[in-house]
């Protein structure tokens, strides 16, 4: 199954890519480059949602549109996919 979440990230005064995931509480990324931020990103929303999903009743948030995300200057907005998997013992 894929999953697709907003993240927004910001430049931080050091100079990296910092962000969070609206819809995900408490789920950031960052890196030193915008496609380092994007690869841990990808990383932080598997985990919360696996996490999510081990839970007894999994409950998984309503996905913000990007177009409706409010940005403060210097921010900038993606969607992030990741491929869940909810069957064991096949390969792709």
């Amino acid at each position: 199954m894929t999953f697709i979440y907003p993240i927004i990230f910001h430049k931080t005064q050091e100079g990296r890519i910092k962000g969070y995931f609206p819809d995900l509480e408490g789920c950031s990324a960052e890196g030193e480059t915008v496609e380092l931020a994007v690869r841990d990103a990808m990383e932080a929303e598997y985990n919360w949602i696996m996490l999510e999903l081990e839970e007894e009743d999994p409950v998984l948030p309503a996905v913000s549109h990007l177009q409706d995300l409010e940005l403060k200057e210097g921010e900038f907005a993606r969607n992030i996919s990741v491929k869940v998997r909810l069957t064991e013992g096949w390969e792709e």
